[in-house]
C-alpha cells in the first residue's frame, strides 16, 4: 500500500482484517486503494446497495449521478441504470451513506430509499468463511478417497486416477495459497502461503514426474513413491484450520459487531406537526423524535417532554435503568424501558455517543502494542529462514541421510515448510487486543489503542484529581462567616454577582446558594478572572476580590479573625472563599464537596492491586487532607495550579513510577497527556474521548480498577500466546528436520506413535499439517478466553 503514489502511511491488522491508510485524495482514490489490495492477491470486504433516483432523463444525468456517487469518500464503484432508474453502489464498511443523498441531491437529483440490499458488509466474511468451508470439504473428501486407494493393495495401475483426484484439490481447493503466494512474490516478499503452496506443489509436481516418468525418479532400483495424498491432505487440513480460525477471529470482533447492531434502523420524527418514519440516516440536528417504551433511542439529543426510564448499560455498563426528566441527555441506541417522550436531535450520524465509541474501539483494535514488535521484526525474517532450513534439511538427508535418502530429504523438506507457522506469532497479538478493548467498551471503559492498554499493565501510581473525579465536583456552601460592617445575605449576593458569569463548580455553587435564598444579583464591571486564585470585579464603585488567602494577602488585604475561622473550615475538609472588598476582607464563605460514593472502597482496591494512589488538587492543603482521609489516601499534592498538575506528574516520572493520571479530560488534559497513561473520567454524550488514552464512560471510580484488570488479564493473555507460539516454532520446525531420527532410527518409535513420526522419528508432513493449523487456533482460542472478562463488583 505505501508504494502506491499518493498514501502517505498505512497500516494492517490481521486479527480485525483491516487496513488503515492516510492518503492525498488528489493522488489517489479509494478505488484504486482498493484494487491495490484485489491485484496483491487479497479481497477487500465491501458493502452493495440499490437506490432508486428520481429526475434523470438522459445519459448525461447517468454520467452526473455516477460522478456524484463518485465522490463520496470510501465509494469503489458505481452503476446506473436509466431505464429501471436505480444506483448499484459499491462501498467500503462504514461509508456514509447519509453522504450518498446530499452529494446526488447536491447534483441536481433525488436518491430514494434503499431499494434492495445486494450484500451486507458482514456477509462479506460469512462468504469468505464458507468459501473456505467448501474448499476444505472437497478437499479432506477427495483426500480420504485418495488415501484409500493408495493404501489399498489394489493400488498398482491406479495412478492416474490419484492424479485427477489430487489435481481439483491441488488448484481449486488450494488455489488461494497460489494466489497469495503470487501477491507476495509480485512486491518480492514471501508469506504463509509461500509456504503452503512451495510445500505442497513440491509433494504434487514429484508425484506427477514419478507417474510420467518414473524411470528418472528410480534410485537403485526401488520405483518412486507418490505423494498425492500427502498434498491433499496438507491442504485440506491447513483449510481446516483457516476455516475453524476465521470462525474464532469472527468471535474476537463480537463485542463492536454488538455496539453497531444497537443503532436503530428507523426514526419517528415530528416535522410540520406530523409524525415520519424515517431511516435512521435522515434525522438531522433539530429534529423532534418521538420514542416509545421498548423501543431503542435513534440518535443523541435533549428530553424536551416526558420523564422516561432509560436502560443505558449497553453504553455506559451501568446496569440499573436511569430515571431521566426534561433538559436531561439522552444517548443513541439506550432503551427507552417506561414512558413515551420526545426529544431534540442533537448529535446525529457519525457525531453520535456510539458512533464516536465504535471509531474509537475500531481504531484501537486496528493498532499495536509494543510487545507486538519483537514479533513483527521475526515474522518479517521468518518465511525466508524456514525455506532456507528446509533447503538444509533437504540437502543433509539426501546426502547424508539412509536410504531411501530422497525420500527421506523430501519428506522433510515438506514437512519444515507445513509445520512453520508465522500466523500463530502474527494472531498473538491482535486478537488478544481485540476482544480486550471490545469487552472494556461493553463496560463502559473505552481504550484509544493497544500501547495504551500496554502501559497501563505496567502502571504503579495512580494520580487522582480531586474535584468532579474523586468527588461529585458540585459542592455547596455550608458556611458564611462576616466581619461586623456585612451581613451573610450581604456577603452572599456579593459573591455571587462577582461569580455570576463563571463557569467553576465553587461558582455556581455561590450563584445557586443565593438563587435559593431570592437574592436578587448586581451587575459588575471589569470583570477579570485570575485562575487557581480567583476573579476581580468592579461593583458599585468599589473593588471585589474574591477566592483565597494567597490572594487577598497578595492583593494587602485585611483578614483579620476571618482567617483563624477559615482555619476551622479547612480542618473540617472544607473549601474556603474569601470575599474583600476595597482593602478590607467582608467575610468568608465554605463550601463542601462530597466524594462520590464508594471511592474510599474504590482506592482501596486500587491498592490491592499493588498500586499507589495519590491526589492532586489546587485547595489548600489543610482541605485536601481531610478529603484524602475520607478516601484512604496518604499522599497528597495540594495547591497546584491546573497549569502545573502536568509538573507534579512529571515529578512522580522522575521517581521512577510509571503514571496514570485520572482527571475529568478538560482541566486536566495537560496532565493527562504527561502521564504514561491519562485516563478521562466523564458521563454521557459530554465525555471527552478524545482526551485520554483511555475514557471512563461512567463517571465511576470503579471503572479505574476494572480498567487496570483488563488489562493485565489482556497483557497475560497476550504473552501466554507470543510464548506459545514462538514455543511451538522452536521445537517443531527442528523436530520436521528430522532431529528425533537420531533417538529412534534403532530402537524404532512406538507403536501408537507410528503415523505421527514414521517408522525413524520423520515428522509425517500431514501431522505437520494437522500441528500448523492447530496453532493458530489454539491462540485465537486462548484470546477469546478474555471475553470472560467480568469487572470485580466494588462494595
Amino acid at each position: 500500500m505505501k508504494e502506491t503514489e499518493g498514501v502517505k502511511s498505512a497500516g494492517v491488522n490481521i486479527a480485525s482484517e483491516i487496513a488503515s491508510v492516510e492518503y492525498d485524495p488528489e493522488k489517489v482514490n479509494v478505488s484504486k486503494l482498493a484494487n491495490t489490495i484485489v491485484e496483491m492477491g487479497y479481497g477487500v470486504a465491501t458493502q452493495k446497495s440499490i437506490f432508486s433516483v428520481q429526475g434523470m432523463t438522459c445519459a448525461s444525468c447517468v454520467a452526473r449521478v455516477e460522478e456524484a456517487l463518485k465522490s463520496v469518500p470510501g465509494v469503489i464503484s458505481v452503476s446506473v441504470n436509466l431505464a429501471s432508474e436505480k444506483a448499484a453502489v459499491e462501498y467500503l464498511e462504514g461509508t456514509d451513506v447519509g453522504g450518498f443523498r446530499r452529494a446526488v441531491k447536491d447534483a441536481g437529483y433525488e436518491l430514494g430509499r434503499e431499494a434492495e440490499t445486494a450484500e451486507d458488509v458482514t456477509a462479506a466474511a460469512e462468504r469468505e468463511i464458507k468459501k473456505v468451508r467448501n474448499n476444505f470439504i472437497l478437499a479432506v473428501g477427495l483426500g480420504i478417497i485418495i488415501m484409500a486407494i493408495m493404501f489399498s493393495p489394489h493400488f498398482t495401475g491406479m495412478e492416474y486416477v490419484v492424479w485427477a483426484l489430487a489435481t481439483p484439490v491441488q488448484f481449486w481447493a488450494g488455489l488461494r495459497f497460489y494466489k497469495g503466494a503470487w501477491g507476495a512474490l509480485k512486491h518480492r516478499t514471501a508469506d504463509m502461503n509461500t509456504l503452503i503452496a512451495v510445500g505442497t506443489s513440491a509433494a504434487y509436481f514429484y508425484s506427477v514426474v514419478a507417474v510420467l516418468f518414473p524411470s528418472v525418479l528410480t534410485i537403485g532400483g526401488t520405483a518412486p513413491s507418490l505423494y498425492f495424498d500427502t498434498s491433499a491432505m496438507i491442504i485440506a487440513f491447513i483449510l481446516l484450520g483457516r476455516y475453524l480460525e476465521a470462525r474464532a477471529k469472527g468471535q474476537t470482533s463480537a463485542a463492536i459487531k454488538n455496539l453497531i447492531g444497537m443503532q436503530p434502523k428507523n426514526a419517528l420524527v415530528v416535522r410540520d406537526g406530523k409524525e415520519l418514519e424515517i431511516p435512521v440516516e435522515e434525522v438531522q440536528v433539530g429534529d423532534l423524535v418521538l420514542v416509545r417504551p421498548g423501543e431503542r433511542i435513534p440518535v443523541d439529543g435533549i428530553i424536551r417532554q416526558g420523564n422516561p426510564s432509560l436502560d443505558e448499560s449497553m453504553v455506559t455498563g451501568e446496569s440499573l435503568p436511569i430515571e431521566k426528566k426534561e433538559g436531561d441527555e439522552v444517548i443513541g441506541a439506550t432503551i427507552n424501558k417506561t414512558g413515551s417522550f420526545q426529544f431534540e436531535a442533537t448529535r446525529v450520524g457519525k457525531d453520535t455517543t456510539l458512533a464516536r465509541i465504535v471509531r474509537l474501539v475500531e481504531e484501537a483494535q486496528g493498532s499495536k502494542a509494543p510487545i507486538q514488535r519483537l514479533a513483527d521484526i521475526i515474522a518479517s525474517y521468518f518465511v525466508p529462514v524456514v525455506i532456507g532450513i528446509a533447503i538444509v534439511t533437504f540437502i543433509i538427508w539426501y546426502f547424508f541421510g539412509p536410504s531411501p535418502s530422497l525420500t527421506f530429504a523430501f519428506l522433510n523438506f515438506i514437512a519444515v515448510l507445513v509445520i512453520a507457522c508465522p500466523c500463530a506469532l502474527g494472531l498473538a497479538t491482535p486478537t488478544a487486543i481485540m476482544v480486550g478493548t471490545g469487552k472494556g467498551a461493553e463496560h463502559g471503559i473505552l481504550i484509544r489503542s493497544a500501547a495504551a492498554l500496554e502501559r497501563l499493565y505496567k502502571i504503579n501510581t495512580v494520580l487522582l484529581d480531586k474535584t468532579g473525579t474523586l468527588t461529585e465536583g458540585k459542592p455547596r456552601v455550608t458556611d458564611i462567616i462576616v466581619n461586623d460592617s456585612f451581613t451573610e445575605k450581604e456577603v452572599l449576593r456579593l459573591a455571587a454577582s462577582v461569580e455570576h458569569d463563571s463557569e467553576h463548580p465553587l461558582a455556581e455553587a455561590v450563584v445557586k446558594a443565593a438563587e435559593e435564598k431570592g437574592l436578587s444579583l448586581t451587575a459588575i464591571k471589569n470583570f477579570k478572572a485570575i485562575p487557581g486564585h480567583g476573579a476581580e470585579a468592579r461593583l458599585e464603585g468599589k473593588k471585589y476580590l474574591l477566592g483565597s488567602l494567597k490572594l487577598m494577602k497578595d492583593n494587602n488585604i485585611i483578614v483579620g479573625e476571618l482567617e483563624e475561622k477559615a482555619g476551622e473550615l479547612w480542618n473540617e475538609g472544607k473549601t474556603v472563599i474569601f470575599l474583600g472588598v476595597d482593602a478590607k476582607a467582608a467575610g468568608i464563605i465554605g463550601l463542601a464537596d462530597t466524594l462520590k460514593p464508594g471511592a474510599a472502597a474504590v482506592v482501596a482496591e486500587i491498592k490491592r492491586q499493588g498500586i499507589d494512589v495519590a491526589m492532586v488538587t489546587g485547595d489548600n492543603r489543610r482541605a485536601a487532607e481531610a478529603i484524602a482521609r475520607q478516601a484512604g489516601i496518604e499522599r497528597v499534592l495540594a495547591e497546584v495550579l491546573p497549569e502545573h498538575k502536568s509538573e507534579e506528574v512529571e515529578k512522580l516520572q522522575e521517581e521512577g513510577r510509571v503514571v496514570a493520571m485520572v482527571g475529568d479530560g478538560i482541566n486536566d488534559a495537560p496532565a493527562l497527556a504527561r502521564a504514561d497513561v491519562g485516563i478521562a473520567i466523564g458521563t454521557g454524550t459530554d465525555v471527552a474521548m478524545e482526551t485520554g488514552d483511555i475514557t471512563l464512560i461512567r463517571g465511576d471510580l470503579s471503572g479505574i480498577a476494572a480498567a487496570v484488570a483488563l488489562s493485565r488479564s489482556t497483557m497475560r493473555t497476550i504473552k501466554q500466546n507470543l510464548f506459545w507460539a514462538f514455543a511451538y516454532n522452536v521445537l517443531l520446525i527442528p523436530v520436521a528436520a528430522g532431529v528425533l531420527y537420531p533417538v529412534f532410527h534403532s530402537s524404532g518409535v512406538p507403536s501408537g506413535l507410528n503415523f505421527i513420526l514414521g517408522d525413524y522419528g520423520f515428522l509425517n508432513p500431514i501431522m505437520a499439517a494437522v500441528a500448523m493449523a492447530l496453532s493458530s487456533i489454539t491462540v485465537v482460542s486462548n484470546s477469546l478466553r478474555l471475553r470472560g472478562f467480568r469487572p470485580k463488583q466494588i462494595k
